[in-house]
């Protein structure tokens, strides 16, 4: 790996990087000026910042396959960025690197009904690929709360999910193909718009890589039919430990929901507060359960959870009328995020997973925490697949704060492995928890990850310094290069 450039030679460096640039992408491609890269400094995990070498906003593939070309035959690194909203640092700048936005590619392609898909560009927004079709009673079915703003090739690259992740799956279930373009500028094609794809799951590979191994510059996802009808439950309880077990009920009865969200008390003030979703003040946590399908199942099934809650002591029981109402419960959980803004000048957003039954005893924990560090914690999850979004409230402002809110997530995220759970459900490693991979991994499976990067990316360009605790060279590792699908070894076919 090279070492840093001393800052004189750091700025002669910029203005050749800026100047070659501008003959790849020509027009305002090309941000350089110190004001117009203050935007690009950070993404959604704000306290960090850094302000690259310059920005470069493609708008054909041709070009990025150009740029990403250039600067692997002349050792400058690339941050891919899309909408900026990662949780993780995953699109976090580089000081002697530049960013790659991809936010001109911000077109749908083409939506194909008879095969239930879209061909959209990396740019366009998670909500805007329902938006095109929801006339024809198509939607897509990943929901990140941040839908109306991150783009789909964000959600590739960090295997998003969302609410209703529980019943039809992340970002890697819903998408049948991508284009990508390889650090080299070599343009590949993975998948397409059938069922599965011949070969090894490189798509699979790709999907959740966190900018690591190519740039997405095309994505065909797949259609859903709008179901007949959906049913949401607001179901209030005096304790988290009691809607924690009702979540497990619910699964173990064999009814699975199209979404399961959890709130404590905390999240749902705020939420409350922000958005008027009628959410019971009285109650220590709330579950969001809804049901879709044909009329008749979502009437039984509703039942069922009713009674199932019930059982556990449940305060409130509320079923939607209409899909007003629906929306209004779904509403304040969508906004739970900036909502808890109003209660604390800043909060830290964690991300982890854990088995369903160790939810009550995972809560109860992360509360002991909280009085330990001296930090309160409002917990915001999808209940239903064990993804939590402890956030942890914090002011920058006072001394050592912000040092305890990150001791206080990592504590949270090394009690997730321990119980049995990973440390990311669906916003990536990036730099946040880089350094906890060890928790999980051992050096041996670190080192094989690290192969899997050396065959798309031999030199280290894209993206370095995220996911790896230690980034090793190539040769350290044994380096296996990848090229139009072929390995290198003499006896194996090319194509």
């Amino acid at each position: 790996m090279k070492m840093p450039l001393p800052d004189a030679a750091l700025v002669a460096r910029k203005a050749e990087i800026v100047r070659a640039l501008k003959r790849l992408v020509p027009g305002e491609g090309v941000i350089g000026d110190p004001a117009g890269l203050i935007p690009f400094r950070s993404d959604g995990l704000s306290a960090y910042r850094q302000t690259p070498l310059a920005v470069v906003l493609p708008e054909t593939t041709a070009q990025v396959s150009a740029v990403l070309a250039w600067c692997q035959a002349n050792g400058v690194k690339v941050v891919p960025r899309g909408a900026g909203t990662s949780l993780s640092g995953g699109a976090l700048p580089l000081q002697d690197g530049i960013v790659l936005g991809m936010a001109k590619f911000n077109r749908i392609l083409d939506v194909d009904h008879a095969n239930r898909c879209a061909v959209v560009q990396p740019g366009v927004t998670n909500l805007a690929i329902t938006a095109a079709v929801e006339a024809d009673g198509f939607y897509y079915a990943p929901d990140p709360s941040s839908q109306i703003a991150c783009t789909i090739g964000g959600n590739v690259a960090e295997n998003s999910g969302g609410v209703h992740c529980l019943k039809y799956g992340l970002t890697t279930n819903n998408l049948l193909g991508c284009e990508i373009v390889l650090m080299s500028g070599e343009v590949v094609r993975l998948g397409g718009k059938g069922f599965d794809a011949a070969g090894y799951d490189l798509l699979g590979v790709v999907t959740g890589s966190e900018g690591l191994l190519g740039v997405v510059t095309e994505v065909t996802v797949r259609l859903l039919t709008k179901p007949q009808a959906a049913r949401a439950i607001l179901l209030g309880f005096a304790s988290v430990e009691a809607a924690g077990a009702t979540v497990g009920d619910v699964i173990a009865a064999g009814v699975i929901p199209a979404g399961m969200e959890m709130m404590d008390r905390p999240a749902i003030v705020a939420a409350e507060a922000f958005v008027g979703a009628g959410y019971p003040m009285d109650a220590e946590a709330l579950l969001i359960v809804e049901l879709d399908g044909p009329e008749a199942e979502c009437a039984e099934l509703s039942a069922h959870v009713a009674e199932l809650a019930r059982a556990r002591g449940a305060t409130t029981i509320r079923t939607s009328q209409s899909e007003a109402e629906r929306l209004a419960f779904w509403a304040g959980r969508k906004a739970a995020f900036p909502a808890v803004g109003r209660i604390s000048p800043d909060y830290y957003c964690m991300d982890g997973t854990i088995p369903r039954r160790q939810l009550p005893h995972v809560l109860s924990a992360i509360g002991q925490m909280g009085l330990e560090y001296g930090l309160g914690v409002a917990n915001v999850f999808h209940a239903g697949d064990g993804n939590l979004h402890p956030l942890i409230l914090y002011d920058a402002d006072k001394p050592g704060q912000l040092e305890a809110a990150e001791a206080f997530g990592a504590d949270i995220l090394k009690l997730c492995v321990a119980v049995g759970g990973v440390l990311t459900g669906e916003h990536g490693v990036g730099v946040e928890k880089r350094d906890l991979m060890g928790e999980m991994f051992s050096d041996t499976d670190l080192a094989c990850q690290q192969r899997v990067k050396c065959a798309f990316d031999p030199e280290l360009l894209l993206n370095p310094g995220k996911v790896f605790p230690r980034l090793h060279r190539c040769a350290e590792l044994g380096r296996v290069h990848v090229h139009r699908g072929a390995t290198a070894f003499p006896e194996l076919p090319r194509f």
